[in-house]
């Protein structure tokens, strides 16, 4: 089983911490936010993981030359100029094979079952199957709407109106034809999953409901995923 970890964003909402520090290294309560997800991807299942790195890449490859679990085998992928999340995979389509595969934002912190999800996956071979969560402010992120069967039927990227407050959580379980709905990329710099990818996979992407999830993006959220800060109170 292949997994990609989205792991390469600056981190600009986090400086001064994310001057000296990627933010995939960040400590969650001692232990980096990479070394979490690497720990849930063994506990799923997960072999190979291909890694995406830019600010501070080389923290990032010192981290995982000494620190990875010894079960998996890491790609990493050094990008100059940012891909974006579909660029990267794009640009890595030798790592896949004919099997379904996690992508995975690196930032985030959720309790999501990694093994239960591909499992679900598995149960009914969409093209995507996308995570969701109820998301306090939808109008900041990716919403989906999502009929009676769990079919997503509409997707759009931070909209000014939400019509529902399903959020895509950035964890998802993919076939391998999904690079055959990715638009050509000869006049697009950086090629985004949830602008580019995603609409064009209405009705072909299936539903699986997650609860609790943390964009480390922000120090209030990333006091909260410490520990230091309770939900709903003022930071």
């Amino acid at each position: 089983m292949k997994a990609v970890l989205l792991i390469a964003g600056l981190g600009t909402r986090l400086r001064p911490l994310t001057d000296t520090v990627p933010k995939c290294l960040l400590p969650i309560n001692g232990k980096p936010l990479l070394g979490i997800w690497f720990d849930k991807l063994v506990a799923a299942g997960v072999s190979d993981v291909l890694v995406n790195t830019h600010w501070l890449a080389d923290q990032v490859t010192d981290y995982i030359d000494n620190s990875a679990p010894s079960e998996l085998n890491i790609t990493v992928s050094y990008e100059q100029q940012l891909l974006g999340s579909a660029g990267t995979l794009a640009a890595n389509r030798d790592f896949f094979d004919s099997e379904p595969f996690f992508i995975i934002y690196g930032d985030n912190l959720s309790d999501v079952d990694l093994a239960d999800l591909y499992a679900s996956h598995l149960e009914h071979r969409p093209v995507l199957t996308l995570s969701t969560f109820e998301a306090e402010f939808p109008e900041r992120c990716g919403i989906a709407e999502i009929d009676h069967q769990q079919i997503i039927q509409g997707f759009v990227e931070k909209p000014k109106k939400p019509q529902s407050n399903r959020a895509a959580a950035g964890i998802y379980v993919a076939e391998p034809n999904i690079f055959d709905y990715f638009p050509e990329q000869q006049s697009i710099s950086v090629l985004d999953l949830g602008f580019d990818v995603i609409p064009r996979l209405i009705g072909k992407m299936r539903n699986y409901s997650i609860g609790k999830l943390i964009d480390i993006g922000t120090f209030e959220n990333y006091r909260k995923a410490n520990g230091e800060l309770e939900e709903g109170a003022s930071p």
